[in-house]
């Protein structure tokens, strides 16, 4: 069986490391990949958004099936023309990818279908006066997003006023964000603990992944700007069963038969960001796909042969499989970054210890920004590494993931300390 997966991060990575994983391993291509891929399957030289080279390599290889991990090409419509012409893939359709391809989209949706979430509105570039009388009215903090896709980095907590109509005006007016920007949502600032719960949808069904608490800021303590993600766990204990039990119904179910009755069925990974305050869930945001790096801590922790789930996502037959089976262990994972990043950053620098880094007890190191220079896996980004390990505990897991971080180097290398400390307070004794 051959498999194309699509994109070139930690997540990608994650994917292709787990269908190879199987007792009878698929043949796997990556598009683009990145230097951790390349030591497990074919990387072919085809960016994420290339939709009609994307289309050419799967037509001439014959691909058997299509995962596609970043949501840029699916909110271009990569699924859509490879469904078009009878292809299977795992991911949604331009249509629903709007869940995460537009905000204004999301907030509209979660309107329309009684789905918990925060006050807010929408505006254009014609309308800051409107979005700054709005910002008035709530007070700050206050939250502005771009509607569009803008790398995690589109929503700006405002701590005054003053902020939050700067913030407006650098997006509608000054167009800083570009194309994502020239729509905004203002909403209420929520207060309480971040999670993400994670559904595979096959159009009409679902099964539920384990649910996940990333860490956005680049600093400890959530300090600092946001970025992609410098961290991550699983299962999170702010999700309990019960309150999962409560996501499931409030959420994950009139998201996807909303989407359903709306014409625009979901077939992929559904990501639902949420805010938890006093025991109550209200989406933050959606998100088309798999998170990075939450997708290298759910993964380790599926019971299941991820090839067959995969090809039951995209032949529309998950119901006939139940509930996913999940390993009784948690996961961390603790992302190593280059230097300045989320602001610019060099590239290019030799990276040391990998090898002994995979040494270590329940430890797997997955690449996002490598690639191979002079037959030396170097830098090529911002978020370079992402150090997972698995454990009895979230305890081990994270004593683990840290042992094998502190075992690689490379110029200007930082990471987040703290990951993991919410879980580790909800679940050891005070």
């Amino acid at each position: 069986m051959r498999i194309l997966v699509v994109g070139s991060g930690g997540r990608e990575h994650a994917i292709c490391y787990t269908l190879r994983a199987a007792e009878n391993p698929p043949e796997v291509f990556v598009a683009p990949g990145n230097a951790g891929t390349a030591a497990i399957a074919h990387n072919i030289d085809i960016e994420a958004t290339d939709i009609s080279g994307l289309l050419t390599f799967v037509e001439e290889m014959s691909v058997d099936l299509t995962i596609v991990g970043p949501e840029q090409p699916l909110v271009l419509g990569l699924a859509d023309a490879l469904r078009s012409r009878g292809f299977a893939v795992v991911g949604p359709s331009a249509a629903a990818a709007q869940l995460e391809g537009s905000k204004v989209f999301a907030k509209d949706f979660m309107k329309r279908n009684a789905i918990p979430t925060a006050i807010y509105r929408s505006f254009t570039s014609h309308e800051l006066d409107a979005a700054v009388s709005f910002i008035r009215a709530l007070g700050a903090p206050v939250v502005v997003k771009a509607s569009g896709l803008a790398a995690g980095k589109g929503a700006i907590v405002c701590d005054t006023t003053d902020e939050a109509e700067e913030t407006a005006r650098m997006m509608l007016v000054d167009d800083r964000f570009g194309e994502a920007g020239r729509e905004i949502v203002v909403e209420e600032f929520m207060r309480g603990e971040e999670a993400s719960v994670f559904a595979l949808c096959d159009g009409s069904s679902y099964v539920l992944l384990s649910p996940a608490q990333d860490h956005k800021r680049v600093g400890d303590s959530d300090t600092g700007p946001n970025t992609g993600g410098m961290g991550a766990y699983a299962p999170a204990p702010v999700v309990d069963a019960a309150l999962l039990a409560r996501v499931e119904v409030e959420i994950i179910r009139p998201t996807v038969s909303g989407l359903a009755n709306e014409g625009i069925p979901y077939n992929g990974f559904l990501y639902v960001g949420l805010m938890i305050e006093d025991g109550n869930p209200r989406v933050v945001e959606y998100n088309c796909r798999l998170g990075d790096p939450e997708a290298q801590v759910l993964l380790p922790l599926l019971n299941e042969d991820f090839r067959n789930l995969m090809q039951a996502t995209a032949s529309g037959s998950l119901k006939e499989k139940g509930p996913i089976s999940l390993r009784p262990d948690s996961a961390a994972c603790v992302v190593l970054c280059s230097g300045g990043y989320p602001g610019p950053y060099a590239m290019g620098f030799p990276i040391s210890g990998l090898e002994e880094a995979a040494q270590v007890d329940g430890a797997q190191v997955f690449h996002a920004g490598t690639s191979v220079a002079d037959d030396r896996v170097v830098t090529s980004g911002g978020r370079v590494l992402g150090v997972t390990a698995t454990g009895d505990s979230l305890e081990q897991a994270l004593a683990r993931a840290y042992s094998a971080a502190g075992k690689i180097s490379f110029e200007g290398m930082f990471f987040r300390h703290d990951i993991g400390r919410k879980g580790l307070e909800r679940l050891l004794p005070a």
